[in-house]
């Protein structure tokens, strides 16, 4: 049976970028071993010893589990990528942007990280998501 550290109702720590990496990698491939997630590391690979302090300490952080095989563990993510993508965005945009979307948005204009297409297609995004939420309030 899987095992997980993940304590329901306590506010997620922030992950460094070793864990984020690790985090990608379970995300991105499902459940494995530590050895089997040196495979997906650039060379210079970090040392087996290193991988494995970091899936210990996101384990105990809440964002990874593990079952029992044979005398090893293998890990899944606990905590799903949206999640992390979700707070993510909100802590930027509080922290940077005064917890305005819209100065976000500016931002992007600004530093020219954005195209007048691709804020079409937001804009496209919106409208569609607007018609769809009023027909379910009409129904």
């Amino acid at each position: 049976m899987p095992q997980s550290s993940n304590r329901p109702g306590r506010k997620p720590v922030a992950l460094t970028e070793k864990e984020m990496a690790v985090m990608k990698i379970l995300w991105t491939h499902g459940p494995m071993f530590v050895r089997e997630m040196l495979e997906y590391y650039p060379d210079p690979r970090p040392h087996f010893n290193t991988v494995s302090t970091t899936v210990r300490i996101l384990e105990d952080k809440g964002h990874i589990g593990h079952e029992v095989i044979g005398s090893s563990h293998r890990y899944h993510a606990v905590t799903r990528q949206e999640q992390f993508r979700d707070r993510s965005f909100r802590d930027l945009v509080a922290n940077f942007f005064n917890n305005s979307y819209k100065s976000a948005v500016s931002a992007l204009v600004e530093e020219e990280k954005i195209s007048v297409e691709e804020l079409r297609q937001i804009l496209d995004l919106v409208e569609r998501r607007s018609e769809e939420n009023a027909k379910v309030d009409n129904n």
